[in-house]
């Protein structure tokens, strides 16, 4: 199994609607490593890593996130995997 890791931006109305928590809880779930934070430009940044087919599931969900959310661009870019992470943390 691949591990991948992934930088991602959302933009859109994605703070105060619970992003950051509910991107932690659905990556923890999926059993994924990294963190998530609020940028001050209003955007969320996060790293995400793991199996890529749950990565790819990740962001499937990041791209639409939770309900109060509106979720208008989502950039990602790989990056090289970080050896012995461990949880997903929010920053």
């Amino acid at each position: 199994m691949t591990t991948t890791r992934v930088h991602v931006l959302v933009s859109g109305r994605v703070q105060g609607v619970w992003f950051r928590s509910s991107t932690r809880d659905e990556a923890a779930r999926r059993g994924l490593t990294g963190w998530v934070r609020n940028l001050p430009d209003g955007r969320v940044e996060a790293e995400v890593q793991g199996p890529a087919d749950r990565v790819r599931d990740l962001l499937g969900y990041v791209a639409e996130g939770p309900p109060a959310a509106r979720v208008t661009d989502v950039a990602t870019r790989e990056l090289p995997p970080v050896a012995h992470e461990e949880g997903f943390a929010q920053r």
